[in-house]
């Protein structure tokens, strides 16, 4: 029997994210976001000070509405540069993972990746409230796009064809319909049907199967698309439309699986991402709580007592080791990077740091000299899935229409096919997916310029892409991990069902500051 986090990722290699996240929600696994807004406190934090250790959005954010009421406010960051994994890769953009070489950003200037966070649902209206109070401008990325393509290798008597979302959404509800609706005529259904009741579904699944009238048949629709497009000085009625996947063809290689459900919370068809880049959040942040972060600081020791709460931390650029002593100290760090250092917790709240894994999580972004999908296949943004191993997902950008270049996801790949390309080296992974890619895309190899590859477990101030909580770390470790250490409380997409997305680090702020400050206030 597998396990839950098993089948999610199994459910991501053929489907991709969305349905994985759809698996979650069909679980119960929360995924939803609950908070709109900070919280609305009271009363003053003048003279009292906190010490926060991460500058990612949760840091930043704590940062920032504890501020407001007049806390002082240091943030020790062991980075050079503030955001946490909301990061994005452009030209210069420089990464090291441990036990790698170096990678350089070569990508042209104005082109991009998005290699943590990258993109934004509706209901997310925590990140929402700061675009919005920032200022941080938006545009439409595009989650799901019916004319992209499905391609599996593993797919019967579908394998290794370019299949149209569109289609495959197309016959499969059009041969469904044909079914039931002959189903209904013939009364072979097991619930009673009154001739009214009988003549409404059937007229309802003769249109939403696009059924012929006299016999009930799918013959396909103009929906899945043209085999020859109709177009100016053409004879009324002209083109050609494409014929539809069998019914047989499509069930026996699952490839409907893929695209048979509707899009669930929070996937929606069409996100958000801000223009220019992901880190545009960050650099707004920054932009306004910049001058309290102190960077390339590198915690050390954790010490808190009755009164107060001591860090020490090493700059990492000179080596020189510091204290800071405040009244109250909010952890950012990833519990997977959190587990390492020194600290003075008791043993029950270090077994609850311990208790959470973290999702070996891996992309990389590929710079094509020449937008092929617009030009040969008329994509426009959405993801092509796929089950070729250790790729999963490709996804094409949401901005830049019609330009020349672009950079496109090469791959998003978890848990073990993650691991296993991360063993490679950059220009290895590289040609991994440009290997893989030309199989769908003709023009992939010849269009290909440069790439920059992420593994985040391999990150050094991360270790994971996001913390991999199960039934029993969620019964066990997260009460605990929420209640906190004495001055000492946690913060972060970990400590929310938000897991791998920037509201779950920002409620998960608001809801610790609070605490910070009814605590302080008492």
């Amino acid at each position: 029997m597998i396990s839950r986090r098993d089948f999610l990722y199994r459910a991501a290699a053929v489907g991709g994210t969305g349905l994985m996240l759809n698996t979650m929600s069909a679980w119960g696994m929360g995924i939803e976001s609950t908070m709109s807004a900070p919280p609305a406190l009271s009363g003053s934090g003048k003279g009292k000070k906190v010490v926060i250790l991460g500058a990612g959005l949760a840091g930043m954010t704590a940062a920032f509405e504890l501020a407001k009421l007049g806390y002082q406010c240091q943030v020790l960051e062991a980075r050079a540069f503030a955001g946490g994994r909301c990061q994005t890769a452009r030209k210069g953009f420089a990464l090291t993972e441990l036990g790698g070489e170096e990678q350089r950003c070569q990508f042209d200037q104005g082109q991009y990746i998005n290699h943590g966070p990258w993109r934004i649902p509706l209901h997310h209206q925590s990140t929402l409230h700061y675009t919005r109070l920032f200022e941080v401008p938006l545009e439409v990325m595009v989650n799901d796009n019916d004319h992209s393509i499905v391609y599996l290798e593993n797919g019967g008597p579908l394998s290794r064809q370019r299949l149209r979302p569109a289609q495959i959404k197309a016959d499969m509800r059009g041969h469904v319909a044909e079914l039931l609706a002959k189903s209904v005529k013939s009364k072979q259904i097991d619930q009673a049907l009154t001739e009214q009741d009988q003549r409404l579904l059937l007229d309802y699944l003769a249109h939403e199967g696009q059924l012929d009238a006299g016999d009930l048949r799918y013959k396909g629709r103009s929906g899945r698309g043209y085999a020859v497009n109709p177009g100016a000085g053409m004879m009324p009625g002209a083109g050609k439309e494409s014929d539809p996947l069998g019914f047989r063809e499509l069930l026996e290689s699952k490839v409907g699986n893929v695209y048979s459900a509707v899009q669930d919370f929070p996937m929606q068809n069409t996100m958000f991402q801000p223009v220019g880049g992901m880190d545009q959040i960050a650099k707004a942040f920054e932009k306004r709580v910049g001058k309290n972060i102190r960077f390339r600081a590198e915690v050390q020791t954790i010490r808190h007592g009755e009164n107060h709460v001591a860090v020490t931390y090493k700059d990492t650029a000179s080596g020189k080791v510091a204290t800071v002593q405040a009244d109250y100290c909010l952890c950012t760090i990833p519990l997977s990077v959190l587990r390492m250092i020194d600290t003075d917790f008791s043993p029950k709240f270090k077994a609850a740091i311990k208790q959470v894994a973290y999702a070996p999580v891996g992309k990389i972004g590929l710079q094509m000299k020449r937008r092929f999908w617009e030009e040969d296949d008329q994509i426009y943004g959405g993801h092509v899935l796929t089950d070729i191993k250790g790729i999963n997902t490709i996804s094409l950008p949401s901005s830049s229409w019609q330009k020349q270049k672009g950079v496109l996801l090469g791959y998003y790949n978890y848990q073990t096919a993650a691991i296993e390309v991360s063993a490679m080296t950059p220009a290895e992974r590289a040609e991994f997916a440009v290997a893989a890619g030309e199989k769908i895309f003709p023009a992939y190899r010849e269009s290909f310029e440069s790439a920059f590859s992420v593994a985040w477990h391999r990150v050094q101030y991360n270790l994971g892409g996001w913390a991999d909580w199960n039934d029993e770390s969620r019964k066990q470790a997260y009460p605990v991990l929420l209640e906190g250490e004495g001055r000492v409380l946690l913060a972060g997409e970990h400590l929310s069902y938000l897991t791998g997305w920037q509201a779950g680090a920002i409620e998960s702020a608001w809801q610790q500051l609070a605490k910070i400050h009814e605590r302080a206030s008492a």
